[in-house]
């Protein structure tokens, strides 16, 4: 368990519960109900106040990688609805630091305590300039959860997902530090050579991780890259 008492996974609760099927609900609506109802991280990201169950995704890869701490300043790409927000605040304003986290969303997203957030699609041009307004220096974690809607076909899926996180990547190595951290979605399947190329050249460290709040069934999984090497 971390020392905020939030990383160890939840444990199941009872019987699992099963939802029938309303008249105004699709089958495939009652599922996701279903699995919401039964999922133990749903239940812990209520009883601890964190705005869905990704913000354990990010608790698990911190725990991991220990890439966040006091006074780190964070961007977070695709925050909403502010879950990872929330965690990276909590974790770079331990001990009393004055970490510093900026993000963005192409969803709208409530205001976090502590979080200068805005909304905004990160692929237009004015968006890397407005983070680095709000930043106002070098930044010691880019983390990206951005992820563009599936169409179902896993090739084109995957491709609209490495098409973000190089974005991002392009946009890191133009704020971070050195030695500051990089984290990406992408899906399962590998990350595109080139991509994994660019970040081999630029950080000392890479890998690919699942963290366990990352549903069994999902493609997900994260590029953490750790030691900026700095231009």
């Amino acid at each position: 368990m971390t020392a905020s008492g939030r990383g160890k996974t939840p444990a199941k609760r009872g019987a699992a519960v099963r939802v029938k099927t309303a008249a105004k609900r699709s089958h495939s609506s009652t599922l996701w109900l279903q699995r919401q109802l039964n999922d133990p991280y749903v239940a812990e990201a209520q009883r601890l106040g964190y705005r869905s169950r990704a913000a354990f995704k990010l608790v698990q890869l911190d725990d991991k990688v220990k890439f966040l701490g006091p006074g780190k300043r964070v961007v977070d790409l695709g925050a909403a609805p502010g879950g990872w927000t929330q965690v990276a605040v909590e974790r770079v304003g331990a001990k009393g630091a004055r970490g510093l986290v900026v993000g963005l969303d192409i969803l709208e997203m409530d205001v976090v305590p502590g979080a200068e957030t805005f909304q905004c699609d990160f692929m237009t041009p004015e968006a890397p300039d407005r983070l680095k307004g709000l930043l106002g220096g070098p930044a010691d974690v880019v983390m990206s959860d951005m992820a563009a809607p599936t169409v179902g076909h896993p090739k084109t899926d995957h491709l609209r997902v490495m098409g973000l996180a190089e974005a991002a990547l392009e946009f890191a190595i133009e704020v971070l530090a050195p030695n500051g951290t990089f984290l990406a979605k992408v899906f399962q399947g590998g990350a595109e050579k080139d991509f994994l190329d660019t970040l081999k050249q630029n950080f000392k460290t890479v890998r690919h991780v699942k963290p366990a709040a990352s549903r069994a069934e999902s493609s997900e999984m994260y590029v953490v890259a750790t030691g900026f090497k700095g231009r």
